[in-house]
């Protein structure tokens, strides 16, 4: 049976990096993750008796709503990162690749952050 490795992969011992299958699976459960949340986040907001900043920043400050808006929002950044990323892979050649690769990681960083602290401020009463 002949086999697909080159002949330096053959001789080396290395194969596939294998990391496409863990980022394919990344990507599947952050996706899977994210059906439960957007739809509790869109029944949640529905169902608010307004969408006033009053009533919004009340149900914002309740914990268990607070925990599921930062889980919504780090599932959907990471979820988006990782789409982005691949995007990048496959479409941008050269040594802008890596350069690319770092802002956009850098700025998914900087989104979940944000993210994450404007939730904690309103839930703890910062925001007024």
């Amino acid at each position: 049976m002949k086999s697909l490795r080159s002949p330096l992969g053959r001789v080396v011992g290395l194969g596939s990096a294998r990391e496409g299958a863990h980022h394919w699976w990344l990507q599947r459960l952050t996706s899977i993750a994210l059906v439960p949340l957007a739809v509790w986040f869109a029944v949640s907001i529905l169902s608010l008796p307004a969408l006033d900043h009053v009533t919004v920043v009340s149900w914002m400050a309740q914990s268990w709503t607070a925990l599921l808006l930062i889980l919504l929002v780090l599932v959907a950044t990471w979820h988006s990162q990782l789409g982005v990323r691949v995007v990048i892979e496959d479409y941008v050649h050269g040594g802008s690749k890596t350069l690319v690769l770092v802002v956009v990681t850098f700025l998914h960083a900087l989104i979940a952050v944000a993210g994450v602290f404007a939730i904690l401020k309103v839930a703890f009463g910062g925001a007024a």
